[in-house]
């Protein structure tokens, strides 16, 4: 994992430097030091080598097991929200909603996560805030169950302001290829197991900054009572990681797809494994969506149905199980500490049906 410009330095011969065009090579090197430790707590052990090597080594023969080895790949970043975590000076848990975005991905059709590799740019390199941003997402690769193998740290003077900040990550994972999910596996009867998400996770920020901010003139140290806690300790909340409890499900039960709802809403990613012919229906009533999601609709007069399109509405992850292994499923989940319900049912396609509905009112 290297700590550089993505610009190339002066001409020596100028009189001028590197550090004097805005890049702190020595602060670079001190953020890695400071990154180690945490790198080193993501381990698996096909990883060799560590920090400082022009890439990350997997040893593939890992592999061998599989018959025939479908290797899955994913690549994200979590949006906006990075700026809630400059304006509060949070930084160690936007990398778990990085490793969220990437891996949870991954896992829906079936795949073990294996490794990840990140990119963070900076308008300035200040070491302790960069490790704090990898700590995060050192601790998400460990709640994944992949390793942290590699990445950069990329310092741009002159495009960022000195506390700005992005972050991105891909990431790979292999599923046996008889072992694969998708819409090919689901059938009529099966049922959609909703997961609870942990709150806004890392999509719709845009909105949700326009409205809270420019529209409801809230601040992010505001406390709100129905929240319990302030504005932006509630913005910033990482997202749920589900990739180890979806492996588990995966264990226990028959699964035909799952379905990571991040941009986009419930309904439209739902409808991503939701197979030609077939319906889904799922029931409000079944759950009732946290506080924040009111609070958005309420303060900017969001009406439902563009809430719904932009926002997880409380599920972050859904399954499509046979009826069958439904009490299976949620034992399964329970144990796991995630909170689950039957959410809707897979019916034969209407004339006037798509690919997955909401219906009925939330609970309140």
């Amino acid at each position: 994992m290297s700590t550089e410009s993505s610009e190339r330095a002066p001409h020596a011969g100028t009189g001028a430097s590197y550090a004097s065009a805005g890049v702190d090579i020595e602060a670079g090197d001190r953020a890695v030091e400071l990154m180690k430790e945490w790198v080193k707590k993501t381990q698996r052990p096909e990883v060799l080598g560590g920090l400082g090597g022009f890439a990350g080594l997997f040893d593939a023969s890992a592999l061998k097991r599989y018959e025939r080895p479908l290797l899955a790949s994913a690549t994200d970043g979590v949006g906006t929200k990075v700026d809630i975590a400059r304006q509060m000076g949070v930084y160690d848990t936007i990398g778990h909603d990085l490793v969220a975005m990437v891996m949870d991905d991954i896992v829906v059709c079936g795949a073990e996560p294996l490794f990840m590799t990140d990119y963070i740019c900076v308008g300035k390199v200040h070491p302790e805030r960069v490790a704090a941003i990898v700590k995060g997402i050192a601790e998400g690769c460990v709640l994944a169950g992949c390793a942290l193998v590699g990445g950069e740290t990329a310092e741009h003077p002159g495009l960022l302001g000195p506390d700005d900040f992005d972050v991105a990550g891909a990431g790979t994972g292999v599923v046996e290829h008889d072992r694969l999910l998708g819409a090919d596996r689901i059938r009529t009867g099966d049922a959609v197991i909703a997961m609870a998400s942990s709150g806004l996770h890392s999509n719709g920020y845009s909105l949700v900054r326009h409205v809270v901010f420019d529209r409801a003139g809230m601040t992010l140290d505001q406390r709100v009572d129905e929240l319990g806690r302030t504005l932006g300790e509630e913005l910033l909340e990482p997202t749920k990681i589900y990739s180890l409890d979806c492996l588990a499900l995966t264990r226990t039960t028959d699964v035909h797809a799952f379905s990571h709802i991040t941009g986009g809403g419930l309904a439209a990613n739902l409808a991503r494994v939701i197979p030609d012919g077939l319906h889904a229906t799922v029931d409000r009533s079944t759950w009732a969506p946290g506080a924040i999601f009111d609070l958005v609709g309420k303060a900017g007069q969001v009406e439902r149905l563009e809430l719904e399109k932009t926002l997880n509405m409380g599920v972050g992850m859904m399954a499509v199980v046979p009826a069958e292994f439904v009490d299976a499923a949620l034992t399964t989940l329970a144990d796991r500490g995630v909170e689950s319900w039957v959410a809707g049912e897979i019916t034969e396609r209407g004339a006037h049906t798509t690919g997955a509905e909401l219906v009925g009112d939330y609970a309140k």
